[in-house]
This record gives C-alpha cells, structure tokens and sequence, in this order.
C-alpha cells in the first residue's frame, strides 16, 4: 500500500441507540474514528443518475481504502457510515483485502438528504 495515496480525511460515525425522557429510542450518529484514506470509484462509469419520486439524483458510488488497525476491524455495513467533505455515504460493502490486516475498502453510496 502506498502511503501517499492516503491524502484525504475521512470520518467514519457510528448509529448508537439511546432512551429519551419519555421512553422513546433515538438513533444519533456520533463520531467514531478518523482516519486518512484514498479515495476512488468517483469517475463518470460508475457514478450515475437515478430516478427517484420523479426527480433526477445524483447516484454516486465511491469506495474507500483505509490503513487496517484494531478500531476499523469491527466495522460493519448497518452500524457505520462515512462523513467525506461534508457528504454523508452508506457502508454498502466491505472488502478485507485478502484478510492480510493491512488495508480495508469501503464501497460506499452516496446518502440523500
């Protein structure tokens, strides 16, 4: 793995589940670990448009290389997202890298607000 690469700074949040005054579960999203990644999948061939409730969106996929260490080793496609330049994405795959414990990609999707 090339260190250089590694140029942008990446958040990854973690969903914790909390109890309100009243009773009720609330998911926030908190910060979990930053990190330095490279970044890549942005080109035109992969990124696209989609169709969604008659409007044109933008359907962005970009995956994440990380450096493998013990916080990122649990990291799961449900509980986790990635904060990129003030852009949220949706964990939708991770790849291991042959299990060799020194890097992790992150496919991810482009979150809507």
């Amino acid at each position: 793995m090339e260190i250089a690469a590694l140029n942008e700074k990446i958040t990854i949040q973690h969903c914790v589940s909390s109890v309100d005054a009243v009773g009720n579960h609330v998911n926030a999203w908190t910060d979990y670990f930053s990190c330095y990644a490279t970044v890549g999948g942005e080109e035109s061939s992969v990124s696209g448009e989609a169709e969604v409730a008659g409007q044109t969106v933008e359907d962005g996929k970009t995956s994440f290389t990380i450096r493998w260490c013990s916080e990122v080793e649990g990291i799961n496609t449900t509980a986790y997202r990635v904060l990129f330049r003030d852009d949220l994405y949706d964990i939708t795959g991770i790849n291991h890298q042959n299990y060799k414990k020194h890097s992790l990609k992150l496919m991810c999707r482009k979150c809507r607000r």
